[in-house]
């Protein structure tokens, strides 16, 4: 269950800024399964069933009180996040961006990449194959609203012990999104973009326990590992991260 995107996601951007983090499994290039098709998703989130609505309130465990924060405004200075002062972000802008935009990887102390900023992209996507799945944290972001939606930070699971998710599908990720959250049993696979002038826009990670701290039995299940992270002060920090992005005031 712990092998990781498959070609949902047909990018005409340059994918630099969604590539595969350091250490984190490659994603198979093939996309095959039933066929059953969506676009990139829009429109206000939709409610997840009962039985997989997370809390929507921040982490158990809180980021460390005595850690010093700091403010990142990408190249371009159009957006603006904090971070711990001790995580760095590697920022080549239009280097990588032949159409220009952000593009930022935060990586901790460790130098282990925890979420990547990319702006300017034009993504399209099919669903052909869904799987169960859990929503373990969501919130709100208004600050980026965009046409009256507004965009939620939210991490994902895909697959459980009866149903694993096949190699080449991701099985965890966290990130903003302005699509309808997943509802009804099962679900498409994950796909964290969100509405950004003049495309869309990404800021977040696939979850891969041997590039994210995670306590207890590196053998457990997948979601079960998952579950574990959220309670960790590294993702309370990862999440006061990304949802803290904001627009910079011109």
């Amino acid at each position: 269950m712990r092998r990781f995107p498959a070609a949902l996601v047909l990018v005409t951007f340059a994918l630099a800024g969604c590539a595969p983090q350091q250490g984190t499994p490659q994603p198979a290039p093939s996309a095959s399964g039933p066929a059953s098709t969506s676009t990139a998703a829009t429109g206000a989130p939709a409610a997840p069933t009962p039985s997989n609505v997370p809390s929507t309130q921040a982490p158990t465990v809180p980021g460390n009180a005595e850690e010093k924060w700091t403010t990142f405004t990408t190249a371009d200075g159009a957006m603006a996040f904090d971070l711990p002062a001790a995580w760095s972000v590697k920022d080549p802008a239009g280097e990588l961006a032949e159409g220009g935009g952000a593009y930022a990887e935060v990586r901790n102390q460790a130098g282990k990449v925890m979420a990547t900023l990319r702006t300017n992209m034009a993504i399209g996507s099919s669903c052909t194959q869904k799987y169960p799945y859990e929503v373990l944290d969501t919130a709100d972001l208004p600050a980026l609203a965009q046409d009256g939606v507004v965009p939620q930070f939210a991490f994902e699971t895909r697959g459980n012990a009866g149903t694993p998710v096949p190699p080449g599908v991701q099985a965890a990720g966290y990130g903003i999104t302005s699509g309808p959250m997943p509802s009804g049993p099962d679900a498409c696979p994950i796909l964290h973009f969100f509405h950004w002038p003049p495309n869309s826009a990404m800021f977040g990670a696939f979850y891969d326990p041997a590039n994210n701290a995670t306590p207890g039995d590196p053998s457990l299940p997948y979601p079960e590992l998952a579950k574990k992270y959220r309670e960790t002060a590294e993702y309370a920090d990862i999440r006061r991260m990304i949802t803290s992005l904001r627009p910079v005031a011109k």
